[in-house]
């Protein structure tokens, strides 16, 4: 998924904090809260794709790339068995969903290695977002649908990021050309590929707390958003009123 970028490294390389520290915080909010392990697991495996991102921005090497892309792969293959496991009561392994999710890890990890061909990394990482979209829609359409406002940010500033990301890659040579021209503080507001470490990462993570408020939700727990310094949201879970 990521190659190299018309936008500064550096720039690259520090944005990914999104992808890293929001999500610490949430793990150990969740283990706190004393929820299920997979969505420990959710938050752990965003902050793996941030720390592969930046060490591949920070020395571009097609190792570094690897620690970046496949871990893509490997968190939402999570983040759709959090989100389909959802709707039960017992805390269960679903095996055949597991074994389904880690065949289509393994595979796609090997067969990308053997490729190295980005297009083929694009489609296997869009089509478990594509699963992972249509889940969410039918959850916040026909479950609860007072989770909507959540939903649809998180899908919204996904394809915003996703859309950044593109326009980096088609017009890259313009861009930089442009960037040249303008002040340096105007010209980080063009590094279109930092922003897409910033708008996916923000998406994921509300993505993560959709699930979670789903799954809580669901199990009959009180949970709340709290925003952290005032901008940051995080879930906070308290037990049903029964226990």
């Amino acid at each position: 998924m990521e190659e190299l970028s018309c936008s500064r490294e550096p720039g690259n390389t520090v944005s990914n904090l999104i992808f890293i520290l929001p999500p610490i915080y949430g793990a150990i909010q969740t283990y706190k809260d004393g929820l299920e392990k997979r969505y420990l697991a959710a938050y752990l495996c965003l902050t793996a794709v941030g720390l592969g991102s930046w060490c591949f921005h920070m020395t571009l090497k097609y190792e570094m790339q690897l620690l970046d892309e496949l871990p893509m792969i490997y968190s939402c293959c999570v983040f759709v068995y959090c989100l389909y496991e959802c709707f039960k009561y017992k805390n269960t392994v679903n095996y055949a969903l597991l074994f389904l999710l880690i065949t289509y890890s393994v595979v796609v990890s090997i067969v990308y290695l053997d490729l190295k061909e980005p297009v083929f990394h694009q489609i296997m990482y869009g089509t478990l977002v594509s699963i992972i979209v249509l889940r969410s829609v039918y959850i916040v359409l026909w479950v609860y649908p007072w989770l909507r406002g959540l939903g649809y940010t998180s899908l919204t500033v996904f394809l915003m990021g996703f859309f950044l990301w593109n326009v980096d890659n088609i017009f890259c040579d313009k861009l930089r050309a442009l960037r040249e021209k303008m002040p340096p503080v105007v010209g980080a507001v063009t590094q279109f590929h930092a922003w897409w470490h910033i708008l996916t990462g923000l998406g994921s993570y509300l993505h993560i707390l959709l699930s979670l408020y789903t799954r809580t939700l669901f199990l009959k727990h009180r949970p709340k958003v709290k925003f952290v310094f005032g901008i940051w949201p995080v879930l906070l879970v308290e037990p049903p009123k029964n226990l």
